[in-house]
């Protein structure tokens, strides 16, 4: 018998029981996106507007309204604030289906794509990612989730090679010009029916630096499904994403709060 093997029954079972069950999501301690606490903030004061790079912080009819989309969980807004209307949270799981269920401005009414349905995908969801120009920060995220802590197939997940046996197409990176093609055809070459998942704020609006060589995000190509900002986003946030996305979970982030705060 292999020393590995002998190793593995050693050591036991290591894949956790999480989210199927009670169990360690491995984020104990992580810091998630910041908390904004709009009534806490002093009428006039713009320093965390000031200090944000990707715009992420703006005044919407007179209060201060954050877009996780745009967020890249830099906390240099939290590190400013004088009042902690801005604090850090460990709220790190932000899947959500429609772009401004993202976003605190409650003058907005988010509207998602339609839902697919449960038989869509019978027991199993296949998944083609596709890197339009990402820094390899949701690469290493995404690698992690086949590992023996994880183990994605046990959910049912797959990642495919192939855009022909896909049903979602999983998109990182801000979306470089030279990939607006290779990703319209990733996507013609997808069955019907298909979906696409912007992964990671770069995805969801462009990120640090929109605009130029780069678009503003997988908007700017064609329409998104399923929305997961994070620089990046940890593996648990990306499996609670997709299950919600299955209907397996609920979605908890609506209208930029969390349903638990």
């Amino acid at each position: 018998m292999a020393l590995w093997t002998l190793i593995g029954l050693a050591e036991g079972t290591a894949t956790t029981g999480w989210p199927l069950k009670p169990g360690p999501d491995g984020q104990e301690g992580v810091i998630g996106m910041p908390r904004l606490e709009p009534e806490r903030c002093d009428t006039g004061c713009s320093i965390c507007i000031d200090v944000c790079p990707t715009q992420a912080i703006a005044l919407a009819e007179e209060r201060l309204a954050l877009d996780y989309g745009r967020c890249v969980v830099c906390h240099l807004c939290v590190e400013v604030c004088p009042t902690d209307a801005l604090t850090e949270s460990n709220n790190w799981a932000f899947g959500v289906r429609a772009r401004d269920d993202l976003r605190t401005d409650t003058s907005v009414t988010p509207v998602a794509r339609p839902s697919p349905s449960r038989h869509s995908f019978r027991r199993s969801l296949h998944v083609r990612h596709v890197d339009a120009g990402s820094c390899n920060g949701c690469e290493s995220e995404l690698q992690a989730l086949n590992n023996p802590f994880y183990n994605l197939h046990r959910l049912g997940i797959f990642f495919t090679p192939s855009p022909r046996f896909a049903d979602l197409l999983l998109v990182t990176g801000p979306v470089t010009r030279a990939m607006v093609e290779p990703l319209r055809r990733t996507w013609e070459a997808m069955p019907e029916p298909r979906w696409v998942m912007a992964f990671g704020t770069c995805a969801v609006s462009g990120g640090i630096a929109p605009g130029g060589p780069c678009l503003s995000g997988l908007e700017d190509v064609f329409p998104v499904d399923l929305y997961l900002p994070g620089c990046p986003p940890n593996p648990a946030a990306i499996i609670e994403a997709l299950l919600m996305f299955l209907g397996r979970m609920q979605q908890r982030l609506h209208r930029g709060q969390m349903n638990d705060q």
